[in-house]
């Protein structure tokens, strides 16, 4: 089959809500991509920061493998022996608490929203059920996520949101400080802003609404989804703040591309989830839980985190010095390999012609966003600068 024919397929039998590239992608090898028509991509969008290892990562497709010759899925009756080990290394990884999975970043976040809300009620506090979230983040598209979703564009034609959910304006330390009242279960917040353009906070302003939470009593949920899994060159962003969240929420990267999603919450928080308050009938696949662990084993390896923020300072180093000879680069913003160009206009004509060059970049907004795997090469980085320059405007230069 062709590009072409797969997009008429696809034009016919599915529903239209993802604005897609007109390429249908057959095969993956790292960070490179080939499409029906047999032409190949340098992928700078990794499934939208998924494919931390790469693309068909040999050791995550044997353990999928091995696994999957053995055993595809067993319910949560049981006792999942991939399972266990998986929960072992992120508990580890994270925060030391207790882990919950399920299958992907809204369901994560949905069941952090249920946590929260049950952990006041075991309380006595059964008039604290409110979640407040940032102006700009971005938690998913589930009602309970949706809701805590700070961007109103989302909400169009879905509305009424859920009742609960307050959102405060972006980096207003005193308007957080003013909604955190005795009616507040928790605080979810994004260290780092993904989905609007790899937003960062004021400095301080994290670490400060970590405090406020901490002397009031409520709970931080932090969304890492994006940022999590050595994303930001440390294993989890809040470390880079000195930041320990009560409750984590993790998907995206955590199996380099099969669905699973995973929260973490300290032992005296997850104690309020007991049997049948709630579950997930694929939560914690064993074939999902056994790419996990090699994920898991590789990131946590303290080599390997460094090498993601020397890579992300090359990149990042690199988008400055393209930036110092054009007028239409304003901003390079980000964190590990999670890094973000600010443009002076739209940046979905600039991806388009990225992509006509070979070379497959995010565009949101006016930012265009790079999220390669963390494996990417120098010379790959190396690559996608000089792509990205081919491709954007003339005019641009200096």
């Amino acid at each position: 089959m062709s590009n072409a024919s797969i997009v008429e397929l696809t034009a016919r039998y599915q529903m239209s809500n993802y604005s897609r590239f007109p390429i249908a992608i057959m095969r993956g090898d790292g960070v490179r991509l080939f499409d029906a028509d047999g032409r190949e991509y340098l992928d700078f969008l990794g499934g939208i920061a998924v494919t931390v290892l790469g693309h068909a990562n040999p050791e995550v497709a044997r353990a999928i493998s091995t696994q999957a010759a053995s055993l595809v899925h067993v319910s949560n009756l049981f006792h999942v022996p991939a399972q266990s080990e998986a929960a072992a290394l992120l508990s580890r990884a994270t925060t030391g608490g207790k882990v919950f999975f399920c299958n992907s970043g809204s369901e994560a976040n949905e069941a952090a929203i249920k946590l929260s809300r049950k952990w006041s009620v075991d309380r006595g506090r059964t008039d604290a059920f409110e979640i407040v979230a940032i102006d700009g983040s971005f938690h998913g598209r589930t009602y309970g996520s949706l809701s805590a979703t700070g961007q109103p564009k989302f909400h169009e034609g879905f509305t009424p949101m859920l009742p609960g959910f307050r959102v405060v304006p972006f980096g207003d330390l005193a308007a957080l400080e003013a909604a955190l009242t005795d009616k507040t279960c928790a605080l979810m917040v994004e260290p780092m802003q993904g989905e609007i353009g790899v937003r960062m906070h004021p400095a301080g302003w994290y670490e400060a609404a970590a405090r406020l939470c901490r002397e009031r009593g409520i709970l931080l949920i932090a969304d890492e989804i994006q940022t999590g899994i050595g994303r930001t060159g440390d294993f989890l962003a809040s470390k880079h703040f000195g930041v320990t969240p009560d409750i984590v929420t993790l998907a995206k990267g955590i199996a380099n591309g099969l669905p699973l999603g995973a929260v973490v919450a300290r032992d005296e928080v997850a104690a309020s989830f007991g049997p049948g308050s709630h579950g997930s009938t694929f939560g914690g696949n064993p074939v999902c839980c056994s790419a996990a662990k090699v994920v898991l084993e590789t990131v946590c390896a303290p080599e390997f985190l460094d090498e993601v923020r020397r890579k992300g300072v090359r990149l990042s180093d690199g988008l400055r010095s393209l930036a110092s000879r054009r007028t239409d680069i304003v901003e390079v913003r980000g964190m590990g390999l999670m890094i973000a160009a600010v443009m002076t206009g739209e940046a979905k004509p600039i991806s388009n012609r990225c992509l006509e060059n070979g070379f497959i970049v995010n565009a949101t907004g006016n930012v265009l966003r790079f999220l390669p795997a963390l494996t990417v090469t120098d010379a790959e980085i190396d690559r996608a600068l000089v792509l990205l320059e081919q491709s954007l405007p003339g005019e641009g230069r200096r």
